[in-house]
């Protein structure tokens, strides 16, 4: 949870960062080169360090036609298996996200644009992330198990 309170703060930067280029570009005529750019690099973060937590409180879409109605060991069966898939999921974004961000902090790999940051801190985030969503799916799955949340 501590990661996902420290994450939610960026939509208010990445806000406040477009207000300023909106203002630079339309009152100033000034734009930058570097806003629009910076408020993608950390919209990425944003997004998907909130997933785990998200998993953690069950506000992912979900079709619930059945599951709503389960009641007993079909409810338990059903938790475990989606748990089971968004482990599977972590796993696979691992799996082919943590090569592709290894490269690109070895070559310091930079987005090409007229600001030319390095990106890899942005590409080190996937992997993390997903890695959070496995944590947090086995401890679905513990919880599911166990009959309880907390």
């Amino acid at each position: 949870m501590r990661t996902f309170e420290a994450t939610k703060w960026l939509v208010y930067v990445i806000a406040a960062l477009m207000l300023f280029e909106v203002i630079s570009r339309y009152f100033f005529h000034s734009p930058t080169g570097w806003g629009p750019e910076l408020a993608t690099l950390l919209f990425g973060p944003f997004f998907l360090l909130g997933g785990p937590y998200l998993l953690h409180l069950g506000g992912h879409v979900a079709v619930d036609i059945v599951s709503s109605r389960a009641t007993g060991a079909l409810r338990v069966l059903l938790a475990v298996v989606a748990a089971v898939l968004a482990l599977l999921f972590g796993a696979v974004l691992i799996r082919f996200s943590a090569p592709l961000a290894v490269q690109a902090y070895q070559y310091g790999e930079t987005s090409y644009s007229a600001w030319n940051p390095v990106i890899w801190p942005t590409k080190i985030v996937l992997p993390v992330a997903a890695f959070l969503l496995m944590l947090q799916a086995a401890a679905e799955i513990w919880y599911a198990l166990r009959g309880h949340k907390p």
